[in-house]
């Protein structure tokens, strides 16, 4: 499964063109992703086929939130229920660097119904593969997007598996880093089958710019051929 971030309605239809079979629909990418508006969400839900999940994330000031906080995000998640979204991404650590299983519970009672994935956010954590474990025991996350932890992708292989291993029926979905070179090489010594790209499949590999279906069409080739 390849999922590829979006930031309007024109790029999540390039994406399924391309050969994407999820968006992550986000704003501000610049920031790492922030919640989109909910007019946004309704237009690309309505663009597209395939499933749009939605970011739920009301700033980039690390991933602890204050109870006011947790609350917006309630609000985020039920409006993008009402416009259709597939699922919403968020993710909640508390002091120590571990998840915060309190204001997860909140958050996921709140998006009973929808598809959640944890993201990076667990590449924060203190120790991802703990987190991992920790977030195995919630039947409504069912995926953790995950680079293994800061740095590089390729040096954070042992650590996927681990992490692998520790999420049970949770997928982890590799995200982060990857590009061209170094996906088939992920795939096959992680054994994951879902990913997640952003900025390498677009003009100049950078947050500003376009989505370019060639190099996702690419990417998603690459893919295919590393897990025949």
């Amino acid at each position: 499964m390849l999922e590829v971030i979006a930031v309007t309605p024109e790029e999540a239809r390039v994406a399924e063109g391309a050969g994407a079979d999820r968006i992550e629909l986000v704003s501000a990418l610049s920031e790492g992703g922030l919640t989109p508006g909910i007019g946004l969400v309704k237009r690309t839900v309505a663009a597209v086929r395939i499933p749009v999940n939605v970011m739920i994330r009301p700033h980039s000031r690390g991933f602890r939130y204050s109870p006011d906080e947790i609350v917006v995000m309630q609000e985020e998640i039920r409006a993008v229920r009402s416009a259709g979204a597939n699922g919403v991404v968020l993710g909640v650590l508390d002091g120590k660097g571990a998840v915060d299983v309190r204001s997860l519970e909140a958050l996921l009672a709140t998006a009973e119904g929808l598809e959640v994935t944890f993201h990076r956010a667990v590449d924060a954590a203190a120790d991802p593969v703990a987190a991992a474990r920790t977030l195995s025991r919630f039947p409504a996350v069912r995926t953790i997007l995950s680079s293994g932890g800061p740095g590089r992708i390729e040096d954070h292989v042992p650590v996927l598996v681990r992490m692998r291993e520790a999420a049970g029926r949770v997928r982890v979905m590799a995200g982060g880093g990857l590009t061209h070179e170094n996906i088939r090489t992920i795939a096959r010594e992680t054994g994951l089958r879902d990913f997640h790209v952003g900025t390498t499949v677009r003009r100049g590999r950078a947050v500003d710019g376009e989505l370019d279906p060639a190099r996702l069409a690419a990417l998603a080739a690459l893919l295919a051929s590393a897990q025949r």
